[in-house]
């Protein structure tokens, strides 16, 4: 596996720009539209249970689990862009993540932050 398969974030030149901070130097909020979020959620497969039981046992990164986390992150911004993109916005400021487990049974991820309309200043 490369790095490629543990990264994320945004590809160059996105319609709708997601930062994680409050403001985009150089641009303008001109319209706060709202809350958005993208959600998922996922359940690990009965292999990679089982591998990462032993694993844990001997110490060591879950290469395949951090692969599926980083895979279900990704989603979930793609569902949060498609949101604020369905809604007007081509920004979306103070992005962050949550992860929780969902009733033992999979982990949920869920990216949010606030959709607006930006501007060049």
């Amino acid at each position: 596996m490369g790095i490629e398969d543990f990264g994320g974030g945004q590809q160059s030149g996105a319609d709708v720009l997601v930062v994680t901070t409050n403001d985009v130097p150089g641009y303008q909020v001109q319209q706060v539209i709202g809350e958005v979020f993208g959600l998922t959620v996922r359940s690990r497969h009965l292999g990679s249970q089982i591998g990462a039981g032993l694993k844990s046992m001997v110490g060591g990164e879950l290469k395949g689990l951090t692969k599926t986390l980083v895979e279900t992150r990704a989603q979930a911004m793609e569902r949060l862009v498609e949101q604020a993109r369905g809604r007007g916005a081509n920004a979306v400021l103070a992005m962050r993540f949550d992860v929780t487990e969902a009733a033992d049974v999979g982990t949920e991820v869920c990216a949010y932050g606030t959709a607006v309309v930006i501007t060049r200043v």
